[in-house]
């Protein structure tokens, strides 16, 4: 047993020499690190924007005209759906960068590896149609991620669990989404209670 943990841990460490997998790892790393600057940006400039409707939303409700007030607040809706996502993707990426620092650090490619690259890959799909220059991105992290899980896979003629890594990033994007929630509500203030519904709308309809 103790030599077969030897040879697993001499051909990882074979495989890492001259450290190719890390070099890769840190490329991934800078990637991601650029994304999460990106990503940063588009929140600061959702909240922005929000924030413009959402005075414009007050002021119509102020001046009772409800039609425009539903309209801004609808707005505001759609932008902090976009803004929780984006929010919750950034979290996530936070974690896999964590993740992939320790796995540099260490040399435990096989550690948590699967789940990284499931994150960046989840992450991916539900950026491509909002952010999609993002999205690309993480395609390429995602990409070299696999090839790494292979080439690990190869060194250590083993495996790594794909059942437990889906459920770690189920986990990781879960809680990455109950905090996006959390933050975003103290953030943004809450709409008011409009309706679309002109006034005297019923009445006309007598």
């Amino acid at each position: 047993m103790f030599e077969e943990k030897t040879s697993i841990g001499k051909k990882l460490r074979e495989a890492l020499k001259p450290t190719p997998l890390r070099k890769r790892i840190t490329l991934s790393l800078s990637t991601m690190k650029i994304q999460l600057k990106r990503l940063d940006n588009t929140l600061r400039q959702l909240e922005q924007r929000d924030k413009r409707l959402y005075d414009r939303c007050v002021k119509a409700f102020h001046e009772k005209n409800q039609a425009m007030a539903a309209m801004y607040a609808n707005e505001c809706a759609e932008i902090r759906k976009i803004a929780k996502m984006t929010l919750a993707s950034q979290l996530a990426l936070e974690r896999v960068a964590l993740r992939l620092e320790t796995i540099r650090e260490f040399g435990d490619i096989a550690y948590g590896m699967n789940a990284a690259a499931k994150v960046v890959n989840m992450i991916k799909d539900n950026l491509q149609n909002i952010i999609p220059e993002v999205s690309m991105k993480l395609e390429e992290v995602n990409d070299s991620l696999q090839s790494m899980i292979l080439e690990v896979g190869e060194a250590t003629e083993s495996t790594l669990s794909m059942e437990a890594s889906s459920e770690e990033a189920e986990k990781i994007l879960a809680e990455a989404n109950t905090l996006a929630e959390q933050k975003l509500r103290d953030a943004f203030p809450e709409l008011p209670a409009v309706s679309a519904e002109e006034p005297g709308a019923k009445a006309a309809e007598r």
